[in-house]
């Protein structure tokens, strides 16, 4: 029996982090859907219906905080787990993020991507 495959939609406009990240995901397991800026992500949300959203706040085009938003006023979409990957480290940005419905917040400076992936894994569970 073949191993559920997740979809995982990566919202990041820095291209080397998207796709390091990616490729391991991918190597992970995960089917990657990829956008490099927020109107994009919210397109690819609606079309594709991933598992799991790994969402940074500063992109083009609509912030990670308007994409979530969005999905906010959507009751299908907002069930959509979703885990911040940002720069912004400060306490309101996390406390504003959880607001609006993210299951976690994490700073890139902060963890490796072994550990990003076994944080998606226990919110796939």
């Amino acid at each position: 029996m073949e191993k559920v495959k997740y979809k995982i939609l990566l919202a990041e406009d820095d291209k080397f982090l998207s796709i390091a990240l990616g490729d391991k995901l991918e190597r992970e397991g995960f089917v990657v859907i990829k956008a490099p800026n927020g109107l994009e992500a919210l397109d690819l949300i609606r079309s594709e219906k991933p598992d799991l959203i790994l969402l940074d706040l500063i992109m083009p085009q609509r912030t990670g905080f308007q994409v979530l938003e969005e999905l906010k006023k959507d009751a299908e979409l907002a069930k959509i787990p979703v885990v911040i990957l940002s720069n912004l480290g400060q306490e309101s940005d996390r406390q504003k993020a959880k607001e609006l419905g993210a299951v976690d917040y994490l700073v890139k400076s902060d963890v490796q991507m072994g550990e990003v992936v076994e944080k998606l894994k226990t919110y796939l569970k």
